[in-house]
C-alpha cells in the first residue's frame, strides 16, 4: 500500500510529503489521519526542529478535500459529514497553526480548497512560482471547511477575503503574498532548497525559544492586545530560568555565537560546581 504521506528527515528537519499525485495530493481521511499521526510523532522527538510540508509530483501542493469521499459522507447526513469531513479538517489546520516546532509549507503546484487552509494555517509558507491558489468551494454551494473562513480573512483583510472566498477565482502565488498566505515567491527548482534555508535559519536558535515565539503568536494573534501581552509575558516566565536564555544571554555579552545544541548545559554545571 502506497504511503500517503512520505517522511523523511534531514539536518534535523522533518520533510513530510503529500503523496496523492494522482489525484493531485487531494486531502482523504487516511491521508489526513496520517499526516496527523505524524504530527504527534514529530512534536515529540527531540531529534528534529523543524518541518517542511510538500506535495509529491510537479503538479499540486494539495488541490484540496477527496469530493468523491467528502460526497459520500454528505449523503449519509450532516452529522456524519461534520464529524467525519469538517470536524477532521478543523482539527488537522488547527494542529499545523499551533504545533511547537516551526511549519514551513514548501507549496510546490496547485493549493486548492484544504490545500490553500494549510497553507492558510501553518506559521510560514513560501510559493513555487509555478503555484496556484483557488478557494473554491463557493463553486460546490458551501463555505470553506477547514478554517478558511476565519483565517483568510484575519491574513488577507475582511474585503480581500471575501472576493475570493466568493468569487472561487484562483490566484497567483504573488498575490498570494499580497493577501499574506506566502512570504515569498521563488523559483520553482529553488524551492525545496529556499524551504530548508529557512528551516536552518531557525533552527540555530534555542529550540525551546523557537517554540515560545510560535506558542505567544499562535494564542494571542486572535486576542485583543493586552490578553496578548500576558501571552508573551508567560512564554518569556517560561524561558527565564531556563539554560538557554543563560546561554544567549552569556554568548551576546561575550560577542560570539549561542550553543543550541545542549553542549552549553555541561559548561553551566561545571562553572556552578
Amino acid at each position: 500500500m502506497t504511503d500517503l504521506v512520505l517522511n523523511e528527515t534531514r539536518d534535523r528537519v522533518a520533510v513530510l510529503i503529500l503523496n496523492r499525485p494522482d489525484k493531485l495530493n487531494a486531502l482523504n481521511y487516511a491521508l489526513i489521519d496520517r499526516l496527523l499521526l505524524l504530527l504527534d510523532l514529530i512534536e515529540t522527538d527531540d531529534g528534529v526542529r523543524a518541518v517542511i510540508l510538500t506535495g509529491a509530483g510537479e503538479r499540486a501542493f494539495s488541490a484540496g478535500a477527496d469530493i468523491h469521499e467528502f460526497s459520500l459522507s454528505v449523503a449519509e447526513g450532516t452529522d456524519v459529514a461534520l464529524r467525519d469531513f469538517v470536524m477532521r479538517g478543523q482539527r488537522l489546520t488547527a494542529r499545523l497553526e499551533a504545533f511547537r516546532k516551526p511549519v514551513i509549507a514548501a507549496v510546490n503546484g496547485l493549493a486548492f480548497g484544504g490545500g490553500c487552509e494549510i497553507t492558510e494555517a501553518v506559521p510560514l509558507a513560501i510559493a513555487s512560482d509555478r503555484a496556484l491558489f483557488a478557494k473554491p468551494e463557493i463553486k460546490l454551494a458551501m463555505p470553506p471547511t477547514f478554517g478558511g473562513t476565519q483565517r483568510l480573512p484575519r491574513l488577507a483583510g475582511r474585503k480581500r477575503a471575501l472576493e475570493v472566498l466568493l468569487t472561487g477565482a484562483s490566484f497567483s502565488p504573488h498575490r498570494a503574498v499580497e493577501l499574506g498566505l506566502v512570504s515569498r515567491v521563488v523559483p520553482h527548482e529553488e524551492l525545496m532548497p529556499a524551504a530548508f534555508d529557512l528551516a536552518r535559519r531557525i533552527t540555530i536558535h534555542s529550540p525551546a525559544a523557537v517554540s515560545s515565539v510560535l506558542t505567544a503568536v499562535a494564542r494571542g494573534i486572535n486576542q485583543g492586545i493586552a490578553e496578548g501581552l500576558l501571552v508573551e509575558a508567560e512564554q518569556f516566565a517560561r524561558m527565564a530560568p531556563t539554560a538557554d536564555l543563560r546561554e544567549g544571554l552569556d554568548a551576546w555579552i561575550e560577542r560570539r555565537q549561542p550553543a543550541c545544541d545542549g553542549s552549553w548545559a555541561h559548561r553551566l554545571a561545571g562553572r556552578e560546581a
